[in-house]
């Protein structure tokens, strides 16, 4: 029976191509479809919001850190695709006792790639796995201008900003910005602090915090040579074909 290897180096079995996918990733349910598996999946978290109108086809098993063991029982999944900081370990370990569940960890466009390409092997999509990769690299794969330093701040009371060792802050680096929090994954930051630091950009995140212009005219009292810009989330931290998008946002910052 074919083995395959997640990105927690954990292995499942899976005797044929999957045919009722259940996603626990917004971005990787993009992924999906965009591989051409529309079909095969069954079901969806509320959070899947890409390709408009998917939530309506499929059952909604609830968010990415609150399963609904019951729902995704009666779909008697073959596959359930989730990631290791998107979702919670007691609700993954429950699932692996009953599904092949298998977990992607990103970190770096590398790990992205690496992600994509498995995805495929798994689904039987690799010639499509491979076309979206080289599509993400045309539009990545190149030296932006640098643009500045940088603070990206994903939410509010309290403010919490991206940090080190996460994928945000690899696509800020290849973006042009130099992320002034030296702190890993995602730390708790005061007013003072961010005044102090004096960023060239401050970069407000439209999620998982909406942050809005109001927001925007905060701040920009507060640091008046800063350049206070709302951000399209999805494009800093989805790492699925999403990533086709970035590079030409990258370039209108």
């Amino acid at each position: 029976m074919p083995q395959f290897i997640d990105q927690l180096h954990r292995s499942i079995s899976l005797p044929n191509p999957p045919k009722r996918i259940v996603s626990l990733v917004p971005s990787q349910t993009e992924l999906l479809v965009d591989l051409g598996l529309r079909e095969r999946i069954v079901g969806v978290t509320k959070f899947c919001i890409h390709p408009k109108g998917l939530k309506k086809e499929k059952t909604v098993i609830g968010g990415t850190k609150n399963f609904h063991f019951d729902k995704i029982d009666a779909l008697n999944p073959d596959l359930i695709i989730g990631n290791k900081e998107e979702n919670y370990q007691e609700g993954i370990e429950r699932l692996a006792e009953k599904y092949p569940v298998w977990i992607s960890d990103i970190y770096t466009l590398d790990d992205a790639y690496r992600m994509i390409g498995r995805i495929g092997e798994l689904t039987d999509t690799s010639i499509k796995a491979k076309e979206v990769v080289s599509e993400i690299k045309e539009g990545l794969e190149k030296d932006f201008k640098f643009k500045g330093s940088a603070i990206y701040l994903i939410w509010k009371d309290p403010f919490i900003a991206v940090g080190s060792n996460t994928f945000i802050d690899s696509l800020l680096d290849k973006a042009g910005f130099k992320n002034l929090i030296p702190e890993s994954r995602y730390p708790e930051i005061d007013l003072e602090q961010i005044v102090n630091l004096n960023p060239e950009f401050l970069l407000l995140s439209s999620e998982p915090y909406p942050f809005k212009e109001s927001n925007v005219s905060f701040f920009q009292d507060r640091l008046p040579n800063s350049r206070i810009l709302i951000v399209d989330g999805e494009l800093f931290s989805w790492y699925g074909s999403r990533l086709k998008l970035s590079g030409k946002y990258f370039l209108s910052l």
